[in-house]
């Protein structure tokens, strides 16, 4: 209606200015007048359509056939676009987009064999990295994340993830837990070079302590991450900042594997060196000190080393923490004393092409509780685990993982009460079937040998394990 209603507008207008006929004036006349408006009428309209139909700031002006002569200067005007500066398009380059995605992670577990209960201060077979292993069995969700990420300038970009399927704990104690629907990160990258090569991440995020412990649960092979890795630094979180810096060529390593599909660390840098409260993911900061850790891994393609080892890339670093830290006790007070919270860790990663070989290990110093004295006192602590890996090539049923993992711990577990002391001695054998990029299928048997974490239960408990976790990323 616009267009026809703003043609018959300009028509008008040409009408008026052509000379008014006299009455005496012949038909021919008459008819070469008609003839010269139709075409005026036929050009403007031309005109108008390649507007409408190319955006104004993104071309030069169409341009318009040459108007007769008697055309007035209101038809050129009416023809001609504006200026691109009165709509200017958005660079492509300052449109920041946020993303939303997420997974979920259903488990069913079974003790099939074992100590899947015991008399009262005995220890039971039980799992600080899964509650849903216990005498009950049945199906779990352990984990439902959703997360909201994007740039929202070319230098900073900013992360929210939350978790829908965590537990609320210790709430009869002071100590507070915070942030329930419980929040995992939430912090922004501010880079501080345009090639984005260095970064200061400032928020609650993940701890860069452990090669393990940094990469996510969506993207790790086997079911839970190692007792003695996850140890140093348990949820893996805590609030402050960190300064990450990667060189474009490892990031091009980096960009390849993740181009072959193979399981990074996530999005960290090849150096780390970040301060954190200390105390804990959504756990209130207890004294003035501060948690310090630095971080360093390096990848090298070894495609040098003759084509038998065309594609393989061999990753090792290590990392190191100094913190002091005070657990929460029985009573449902927190501990006023700080305790040394101290350890160094290595890690090597031979990306699987197709058999890989992924291990860490970790020595230091924690809080433990000490049965003798009825304290918590500093300790001793080591561990880490072995893991081997097959990677069988794409098919039409999708791809393949089978794994074997050792692992191994005596140390103190200050997350839990009291920071009881871990005794893990445990072989799990799995395999990972990704039909699709949307669906994970993990199959598992573990044999277990623990000390339960709680410092009222004695002893170790043994048990086989069958585990089973569906995966579906959105």
């Amino acid at each position: 209606m616009t267009r026809v209603s703003g043609t018959a507008g300009a028509a008008a207008l040409m009408l008026a200015a052509l000379p008014h006929p006299a009455q005496a004036q012949s038909n021919a006349a008459l008819q070469q007048q008609i003839d010269e408006l139709k075409a005026q009428v036929q050009a403007l309209t031309a005109a108008l359509a390649a507007r409408r139909a190319v955006p104004e700031a993104s071309v030069a002006p169409a341009a318009t056939p040459a108007a007769p002569p008697a055309a007035p200067a209101a038809l050129a005007s009416a023809a001609t676009p504006p200026p691109a500066s009165v709509a200017p398009a958005r660079p492509a380059s300052q449109k920041h987009p946020l993303a939303l995605r997420g997974y979920t992670q259903m488990r069913y577990s079974k003790i099939v064999a074992g100590d899947d209960t015991a008399p009262a201060g005995q220890a039971r077979l039980r799992s600080v990295q899964d509650a849903a292993l216990n005498d009950r069995g049945g199906f779990s969700l352990r984990r439902v994340r959703l997360a909201l990420q994007g740039d929202v300038s070319n230098r900073v970009s900013v992360y929210l993830q939350s978790d829908f399927a965590s537990a609320v704990n210790n709430q009869a104690g002071s100590e507070r837990r915070e942030n329930f629907l419980q929040l995992r990160d939430v912090y922004a990258d501010i880079f501080l070079d345009r090639a984005r090569t260095l970064r200061l991440r400032v928020g609650q995020s993940k701890v860069p302590y452990g090669w393990e412990n940094m990469q996510s649960s969506s993207a790790r092979l086997t079911l839970d991450r190692s007792d003695a890795i996850n140890s140093a630094v348990p949820s893996e979180r805590d609030l402050g900042l960190v300064a990450y810096y990667t060189p474009p060529h490892v990031q091009a390593i980096w960009d390849r594997l993740s181009h072959d599909g193979q399981k990074l660390f996530g999005n960290y840098g090849a150096f780390g060196l970040g301060a954190f409260n200390g105390q804990g993911t959504n756990r209130t900061e207890q004294n003035k000190g501060l948690m310090s850790v630095a971080f360093a891994t390096w990848p090298f393609a070894l495609d040098g080393l003759g084509d038998a080892f065309a594609g393989q890339v061999l990753e090792v670093g290590g990392s190191a923490m100094r913190n002091r830290v005070q657990p929460e006790l029985r009573n449902g007070t927190v501990s006023t004393i700080a305790y040394k919270d101290d350890r160094v860790g290595l890690h090597a990663i031979l990306y699987p092409q197709p058999i890989g070989i992924q291990a860490e290990w970790n020595w230091g110093k924690g809080p433990e509780y000490d049965v003798a004295s009825q304290s918590i006192r500093t300790r001793g602590l080591s561990g880490g685990y072995v893991q081997t890996m097959l990677r069988l090539p794409r098919t039409d049923f999708g791809t393949m993982m089978p794994y074997a993992r050792w692992q191994h711990y005596r140390g103190g577990w200050k997350a839990s009460t009291n920071a009881p002391r871990l005794a893990t001695d445990e072989v799990e054998l799995g395999v990972e079937w990704q039909p699709s990029k949307a669906l994970e299928l993990t199959l598992a048997y573990a044999r277990m040998k623990r000390a339960e974490a709680d410092e009222r239960r004695a002893g170790r408990a043994e048990g086989d394990v069958i585990r089973t976790q569906l995966q579906w990323n959105y």
